[in-house]
């Protein structure tokens, strides 16, 4: 592999700018579900100054039943994800809250109506708030409206993207993409051939983490030439498939961005085979990820820290269950996790502190 230089970058976005928003790749139906709205571009706040500005989290009267829906435990981002919620809940518990969680997934990453019956269980048997992350733009739309209709707080965590959710909790995508860019254009001194494997398009997370790699090469690194772009569905086999196509047909491809760590491990996996140099960065953080770039072998990842992610989403919910105006938007930590501080702790990358409660 190429020689790693140290590199840290954790990123708390600061930023409220609004910007028009497209992408060629979004579907019909994602497009009229989101009827405009982008939290990464959208009038936000960084997860700290919740803190400073709301102060301490309210104590709640009563018991609290949160239903929680993942994409698919089969991925081990949305396993850490459920970790995040359950010991979020059980730190909640021992500060004396009347508090549970249910925390469920769809039986895997395409199960799109599953994963809504799921969603409408829980409002059925009236659960207090609903925290959902669904697999794609549109899916769980049907169940959000009817959660509304019944006044019970939804919270949108992380992708993808339900617009018609009152508040939205996650890491900026778009900045996954730039990261991922930065540091390769970095590596490669600003020129070379590289390749992007997308997850699914119908999902916002994946067209967000393109456009963001797209556009900083575009606009930073114009001698950076992208020569192959092609979903796999966040599949690990399908991005092996297609990176092994790739390594044959451009025999000077440098580097390959994945907008997952699943399929970047699927790519890791045929570059190995080949015994090229090509360097791979993925996105999640997910431990596999971690182990295989201490084994010298996955370049670089990008983590949003979805076991803190969740336990802002829990904070967020509480707030807004005591009374609190929470912002529409919420943006949570992400950082790019190469050599240099792979063995680092999450908690000071992040600088993780505990929230303070009200007595």
């Amino acid at each position: 592999m190429l020689k790693k230089l140290p590199v840290l970058l954790s990123v708390f976005s600061l930023s409220i700018g609004l910007a028009a928003c497209s992408s060629s790749q979004s579907s019909g139906s994602s497009d009229k579900a989101n009827a405009g709205f982008n939290p990464d571009e959208a009038k936000g706040i960084e997860f700290k100054e919740l803190r400073s500005s709301l102060g301490d989290i309210p104590k709640l009267e009563g018991d609290v039943k949160l239903g929680a829906v993942a994409k698919a435990f089969e991925n081990e981002y949305w396993r850490t994800l459920k970790e995040g919620y359950e010991e979020g809940v059980s730190k909640l518990q021992e500060r004396g809250y009347n508090i549970s969680i249910d925390v469920k997934s769809a039986q895997g990453e395409s199960d799109e109506q599953g994963q809504l019956s799921i969603v409408e269980n829980m409002i059925n048997k009236k659960y207090t708030a609903l925290l959902l992350s669904p697999i794609s733009d549109s899916n769980l739309v049907p169940g959000v409206e009817e959660a509304n209709k019944a006044k019970i707080p939804v919270f949108n965590v992380n992708d993808g993207l339900i617009a018609e959710a009152p508040n939205y909790v996650g890491p900026k995508a778009i900045q996954n993409g730039e990261l991922a860019a930065e540091w390769i254009s970095n590596k490669l001194n600003g020129e070379g051939e590289v390749a992007i494997v997308v997850g699914m398009p119908k999902a916002f997370a994946a067209r967000q983490r393109t456009t963001g790699f797209e556009d900083y090469m575009k606009d930073k690194a114009p001698n950076i030439d992208i020569v192959a772009k092609q979903n796999a569905d966040w599949d690990r086999a399908k991005s092996k498939d297609l990176a092994e196509t790739w390594i044959k047909k451009y025999p000077d491809l440098k580097a390959i961005f994945c907008n997952n760590d699943t399929m970047a491990l699927g790519v890791q996996e045929a570059i190995n085979d080949s015994g090229k140099d090509i360097l791979v960065v993925g996105v999640d953080g997910i431990g596999e990820a971690y182990d295989s770039i201490r084994k010298g072998e996955l370049d670089a990842t990008i983590d949003s820290f979805p076991k803190y992610k969740s336990q802002i989403a829990i904070e967020a919910t509480l707030r807004a269950l005591g009374g609190q105006e929470v912002p529409r938007v919420i943006w949570t930590p992400q950082a790019l996790i190469d050599s240099a501080n792979v063995d680092t702790s999450a908690e000071e990358i992040i600088e993780w502190t505990e929230p303070e409660f009200a007595e």
